[in-house]
């Protein structure tokens, strides 16, 4: 194999996926990493895509713009399980191939998500920030036992959150397009409607993928079919949710706080109204930003790139 060059979009590479870096330097590829610490903005991933063969890729966008200054082009291995990112169908006329790691960062997102439910009812950020300021305002939170927490998806990041509550001796439902009853009794879930999840849920927790069908699907009447008490988490992607329809109901109290760790617009920016409630939680899009993480899906995407410049099919190959 010649050797290759390799864009990687991913943040902390050399940092966390060592193993991975190496295994693609040994088969003669040369790295170039990302430098800003965040996605790419597509000006500052223009001068960058010229002459490169492979990308292990963030959450910057990849389309046809991109993929126009990019024809030497072959192979983009998602580093992550989402891929709204990138364009499949235009990566197909341009001749490349794109993988993802299902799967590769779901316990790593699930941990985050209990954590941020956690957080929420027992107000744990605001208490941190009573303790260390000595204001000694101990806000009274709600116990998780007996609360219904509702899974919106029912993947496989979604069975892990449940698998983790059990012990919480909560009531769990879960929606899903292609429900599957035999892993929902296995973890004691009970599959209902979508709008079922909503209403009878003290605790929502978004974990649909990105698509032109649920684009914004939870908007004003969704967030208006919520208990006033009860709370919502998104984990999973940005463009699920209409920050101002989360916004109204917030700043209205319409339900009771949410934690976010995915924003329409990323970077999140400053002046996001958002961040300005004092019931709203949020988080940098770290939900799968572990060590375990780094490595598994590190190795996996390296393993994917080397299998595409050798003519192999590469593992989770997407088209």
């Amino acid at each position: 194999m010649t050797a290759k060059k390799v864009l990687v979009t991913a943040t902390n590479y050399s940092v966390l996926c060592s193993e991975a870096k190496r295994l693609l330097e040994e088969a003669g590829c040369e790295i170039v990493e990302n430098k800003l610490g965040r996605p790419h903005t597509f000006e500052e991933l223009a001068p960058l895509v010229g002459d490169i063969d492979g990308v292990v890729a963030g959450v910057d966008t990849w389309d046809e713009a991109v993929f126009k200054l990019a024809p030497k082009l072959k192979a983009i291995a998602r580093f992550g399980v989402g891929v709204d990112n990138i364009d499949l169908e235009k990566a197909k006329e341009y001749g490349i191939r794109v993988t993802n790691v299902p799967a590769g960062n779901a316990n790593a997102v699930a941990e985050l998500t209990v954590g941020l439910i956690l957080s929420l009812i027992r107000n744990i950020p605001a208490l941190q920030e009573s303790a260390k300021r000595a204001y000694w305002d101990r806000r009274v939170g709600v116990e998780m036992e007996g609360r219904t927490v509702g899974l919106l998806g029912f993947g496989n990041i979604a069975q892990m959150v449940a698998k983790k509550l059990q012990g919480f001796d909560v009531n769990l439902v879960a929606y899903d397009k292609y429900p599957n009853p035999a892993k929902a009794e296995a973890l004691g879930v009970r599959l209902v409607s979508a709008e079922k999840v909503l209403r009878e849920s003290d605790v929502v927790s978004m974990h649909l993928p990105s698509l032109k069908e649920t684009y914004r699907m939870m908007s004003d009447d969704e967030f208006s079919m919520m208990k006033p008490t009860a709370y919502f988490v998104n984990t999973a992607r940005g463009a699920l949710v209409d920050e101002a329809a989360l916004r109204r109901s917030l700043e209205s109290k319409r339900i009771a706080g949410a934690a976010i760790d995915v924003y329409e617009q990323e970077p999140v920016t400053a002046d996001n109204p958002l961040l300005k409630l004092d019931n709203l939680l949020a988080t940098p899009h770290t939900a799968a930003e572990t060590v375990e993480t780094y490595r598994r899906v590190g190795l996996a995407t390296a393993q994917a790139l080397l299998d595409a410049f050798a003519g192999r099919e590469p593992a989770n190959l997407l088209r």
